[in-house]
């Protein structure tokens, strides 16, 4: 959250985070320049449909938008029920079928935080070795692939794998201000940096020649490369699946394509009789 207080001073500190002028937001949300100045000083006290008309020029995640409507003495717009709210359940049942069919590639559901809120077999093939301690929920996504005891000795491309999270997640902070997601960044940076891989802890990659940074994972089945994807609710109006992302993860050669394949009959063959 970007802080408690006044409306006015909330509107600014969320303007000022979009690095918009005054006139900037007042251009784009079609009211006077003045008419924003005075909200935001507190001389005048924006309607409810303003000041939700503000936010959304300002792209202010739903969560923090109910915030500005409580600044201001309004009830909150938007709800937050837990994913297995039956009120979710198409949104659910849509999550588990595309994790589903993505096998067999890994996939998985994760929220504003990180944590992981569904996963498919593919993904669960792949956390050999990981530390136990790490799969205890709620089990942080970020954390479980860059800490020592986790997916990190087996990235071949520790590296700029690390910076290419770390820049996701700075770019993350400053769209949402959230103070965990803010910890979460000074924990991952506190991890030992790879070889070579200092000039990652501003979340930039030295490796440039590629149209996308692929994750190279050691595995018993040779270094298997990956490609990912993200994938958001298109128009959400609840807190829950506004903050729900899906990571859907796909074979980069064919090498990797036949190993996953391979992966995914022997798990359906099961182990040979004894």
């Amino acid at each position: 959250m970007a802080g408690t207080g006044p409306v006015g001073s909330l509107l600014r500190e969320w303007r000022q985070r979009r690095r918009m002028s005054q006139l900037e937001l007042a251009l784009g949300a079609e009211v006077s320049a003045r008419h924003v100045s005075f909200i935001e000083t507190g001389r005048s006290v924006p309607s409810r449909g303003m000041l939700l008309h503000l936010a959304q020029r300002l792209e202010v995640p739903l969560r923090e938008r109910n915030a500005l409507l409580l600044a201001a003495g309004y009830a909150p717009a938007f709800r937050e029920r837990p994913l297995s709210d039956p009120a979710l359940d198409a949104a659910r049942q849509a999550v588990e079928r595309v994790l589903a069919a993505h096998e067999p590639y890994p996939a998985l559901a994760v929220d504003r935080h990180w944590s992981l809120l569904a996963s498919n077999q593919a993904a669960g093939r792949l956390l050999a070795g990981v530390s136990p301690a790490l799969l205890q929920p709620p089990v942080n996504v970020l954390r479980l692939s860059l800490h020592p005891d986790g997916v990190a000795p087996r990235i071949a491309n520790l590296a700029e794998w690390r910076g290419h999270l770390l820049a996701r997640l700075g770019h993350q902070v400053d769209l949402t201000a959230d103070p965990v997601l803010l910890d979460l960044m000074d924990e991952l940076r506190a991890y030992p940096a790879p070889e070579g891989g200092e000039h990652d802890k501003a979340g930039l990659e030295a490796d440039h020649s590629s149209v996308l940074v692929p994750l190279r994972l050691v595995t018993p089945a040779g270094t298997l490369s990956f490609i990912s994807t993200t994938t958001v609710f298109g128009t959400p109006i609840e807190i829950t699946l506004s903050e729900l992302a899906l990571e859907t993860f796909f074979p980069a050669d064919a090498v990797t394509l036949a190993a996953l394949r391979g992966l995914a009959e022997a798990a359906r063959s099961g182990p040979p009789p004894g």
